[in-house]
C-alpha cells in the first residue's frame, strides 16, 4: 500500500503543527515506538458512505465515524440537503439562534431524564460545564482529577 503522499504531507505538517497533528490523541506521544516502527498518519481527502479515501488513492472502511456524528455515513443525501438549507441562513453567528432552541427541544423530547441542554464546542467546555454543575449541585469545592486521561 503506497502512503508516500501521506508521509510527505505529515513531514510538511510538522513544520506548522506541533507533532504534525491537531490533536494530542492522534500524536501518539504516549506510544513508545522505535524510530524504525513509526509511521506517518494517513491523510484523508474524501469520504462517501462508509468509505474513506486517502491522498494516496487507498480506500478504507471508516470504523471511526467521526466518533459518532457520521452515524449515517459520509455525504448522506438527507444530511447534505439539511446542510445546504442551513447555509442559506449563514454559517456561524456566535449568538443565540432559534435553531438552537429547536435542537435542544428535540434532545429533551428524546431523552426522558433530560430537562435542559447546554451545547458546547469541545470536550473541554463540556467538562468545565459538568464540573460547574457538580460543584453547584453538591456545594463542594474540590474535584478529583486523574492525570493522563482523555478529558
Amino acid at each position: 500500500m503506497d502512503r508516500s503522499r501521506s508521509a510527505s504531507a505529515f513531514a510538511l505538517a510538522n513544520k506548522y503543527i506541533p507533532g504534525g497533528v491537531n490533536s494530542p490523541a492522534r500524536a501518539f506521544g504516549g506510544v513508545k515506538l522505535e524510530a524504525s516502527d513509526r509511521q506517518s498518519p494517513v491523510f484523508f481527502q474524501s469520504a462517501n458512505g462508509s468509505k474513506l479515501q486517502d491522498i494516496d488513492g487507498n480506500e478504507y472502511i471508516d470504523y471511526v465515524g467521526s466518533w459518532g456524528p457520521m452515524i449515517l455515513g459520509h455525504r448522506h443525501p438527507e444530511v447534505e440537503s439539511a446542510i445546504e438549507r442551513a447555509l442559506h441562513h449563514g454559517t456561524s453567528f456566535g449568538t443565540p439562534t432559534e435553531a438552537e432552541n429547536e435542537l435542544c427541544q428535540r434532545v429533551i423530547d428524546a431523552v426522558d431524564s433530560v430537562e435542559k441542554v447546554r451545547l458546547v464546542n469541545s470536550g473541554t467546555e463540556a467538562t468545565m460545564s459538568a464540573i460547574r454543575l457538580a460543584r453547584g449541585t453538591t456545594g463542594r469545592e474540590k474535584i478529583v482529577k486523574f492525570a493522563g486521561n482523555y478529558h
